[in-house]
């Protein structure tokens, strides 16, 4: 067994080439080579386009009976492009969809899936066995890389699967309202938590973010308050985000909260608390009361761009 098989999302571009992202980095550490693969056309976007320097071959699978996710489909499909391909290991983002599938496909090759990784460090989980290792990512974990030019050489596999395999009917997928806010695609998010003490005070946050043209989100309590709407909570139980300005107004760093925005590449918090936890993983840390603070900042920004 060699090597390193990435599988991606052909409808989750972003969260897919983070995976990718870790899967250079298992490369760096073991010596292996990383292939990807994904269920659809080979022209694609997530065939077409890439992250990081191309990766030299990429799996198109195709079938009739994958053309609509089912775990009755997928299973068997990668189950037969890993048993061709022997990977040592195989990483997926952690999204809904592998979080469904993956499991059962790892017990196929008596594995488990250890999922939901947020970094690679010594002494943490370790794989024993002899089969591959299956691995989720973290969305934001691992920020994907610029993409550069190159070509990567894509190989049809079409896997053997029998209708009566598919037990399941797969309804049309979810789809939010169109006001729903893409907070993982934002570059710049002003975050505001308990610290604001009423949703009379939310203006003063979001004047903020308007100057700065950043997106406005919230730790878990303002949400659940009702102060905002649950479409812009940030956490485990929100939405992970990985802007390049994360500005943490209020918020005390409860670690159900920093899961969901540790891949922010700065952040800057402002809490009175100088002993509150966001200040361990911030950059820069202003300890002071947000009421004078904040309307300080936004008169700068707004003067900065006269």
């Amino acid at each position: 067994m060699s090597g390193i098989l990435v599988v991606q999302e052909a409808g989750r571009k972003r969260i897919s080439f983070e995976a990718l992202a870790f899967g250079r980095r298992l490369a760096e550490l073991t010596g292996l080579a990383v292939e990807t693969a994904a269920v659809g056309d080979p022209n694609e976007t997530i065939f077409v386009e890439t992250s990081g320097p191309p990766i030299p071959t990429s799996h198109a699978v195709r079938h009739s009976l994958l053309e609509k996710y089912t775990s009755d489909g997928y299973v068997p499909a990668f189950e037969q492009l890993i048993r061709k391909l022997e990977p040592s290991y195989v990483v997926f983002p952690h999204t809904y969809q592998s979080r469904d599938y993956v499991p059962r496909l790892a017990t196929r090759f008596g594995q488990v899936l250890i999922s939901d990784i947020t970094g690679i460090e010594t002494g943490a989980y370790r794989h024993q066995g002899d089969g591959p290792c299956f691995l989720s990512i973290q969305a934001g974990a691992f920020p994907a890389d610029p993409p550069q030019a190159g070509k990567t050489i894509i190989l049809t596999f079409q896997p053997e699967i029998a209708p009566s395999d598919i037990r399941t009917r797969p309804s049309e997928p979810f789809r939010g309202g169109s006001q729903t806010v893409d907070l993982g695609s934002a570059q710049l998010i002003v975050s505001v938590g308990r610290g604001i003490k009423d949703a009379a005070n939310i203006p003063i946050v979001q004047e903020l973010a308007t100057a700065l043209g950043a997106e406005l989100a919230a730790s878990r309590p303002i949400c659940d308050n009702g102060w905002l709407p649950m479409e812009r909570q940030v956490g485990s139980s929100g939405q992970t985000v990985s802007p390049k300005l994360y500005l943490a107004i209020g918020i005390s760093g409860a670690i159900q909260h920093l899961v969901g925005m540790k891949g922010s590449q700065c952040v800057v918090a402002i809490n009175k608390d100088p002993d509150a936890p966001i200040f361990e993983v911030a950059d820069y840390g202003i300890a002071g009361d947000l009421f004078e603070v904040v309307p300080a900042l936004t008169a700068a920004v707004k003067a900065a761009k006269q």
